[in-house]
């Protein structure tokens, strides 16, 4: 009966010992209640916790990847699309991130929901599409602002996918080929300017010495004989008209 008794308590002492020890990995920390009230946070390596007396809760101080599933957003210009995004955030205070949120993963994941709807409902449909660094980096300072009561720090914040209804997407490619088009129309316009200008150059340079204007004549008569034709065309200076004009020569005899 005593040995059946020691037995018992030495069962009890190694119960009691294995209810009091705790291994933290490196990348987790303790928080510890006693008495039900905040004592300290501890860890990593091996933590001794008084039984019945001390509660340790384990936090993971990794980075944790979330998924935010698609949200309807209407953006500033009355247009209805999807969007989903990844959210990247670590705990940095484990004490806050126990004790002033039930649930900090949950309230972080609706969080992120609710401020990417609200942030990208500021924004046109084109600075959505156009501009999403700016609002990654919105986003994510607006994230971390909220969370920082809770002890947790958002890092990063990407935005995966725009989703565009069918409609919408005709409309953007008419919007795009018009566009398009416009630019061509600059382009041309902007050509025929510079062309004239050209134009007006020579002209002036040619005016001012009647010898460079021979060279020309000659030199588009030389291009003309070299084409494999029949009918040459004989280009005729507009002073050498107006000199036949002038004169009082018969029209028969002209």
């Amino acid at each position: 009966m005593f040995e059946l008794g020691g037995l018992t308590a030495l069962m009890l002492v190694f119960a009691l010992i294995a209810s009091s020890v705790r291994i933290l990995r490196e990348y987790e920390r303790g928080v510890v209640f006693q008495l039900g009230r905040f004592w300290k946070v501890k860890g990593p390596g091996l933590i001794i916790l008084i039984p019945g007396i001390q509660q340790m809760v384990r936090v993971d101080l990794r980075t944790v990847v979330f998924d935010v599933p698609s949200q309807d957003v209407i953006s500033r210009d009355n247009v209805s699309v999807q969007v989903n995004a990844v959210v990247y955030f670590r705990v940095v205070d484990p004490a806050k991130a126990i004790m002033q949120v039930e649930d900090y993963m949950n309230a972080t994941s609706q969080l992120s929901q609710t401020t990417l709807r609200s942030v990208l409902g500021k924004h046109e449909l084109d600075e959505m599409l156009a501009e999403r660094e700016t609002l990654n980096l919105d986003i994510q300072q607006a994230l971390d602002a909220q969370t920082d009561a809770w002890g947790i720090k958002v890092s990063n914040v990407e935005i995966k996918h725009v989703d565009i209804n069918e409609t919408m997407v005709r409309a953007i490619a008419k919007q795009a080929e018009a566009e398009r088009e416009r630019r061509a129309k600059v382009i041309h316009a902007e050509g025929e300017f510079q062309a004239s200008e050209k134009l007006l150059a020579a002209a002036e340079i040619l005016a001012r010495k009647p010898q460079a204007m021979q060279l020309r004549y000659l030199q588009t008569l030389s291009g003309i004989a070299g084409d494999r034709t029949n009918t040459i065309v004989f280009p005729v200076p507009g002073d050498f008209l107006e000199l036949l004009m002038r004169s009082k020569i018969p029209r028969e005899e002209v």
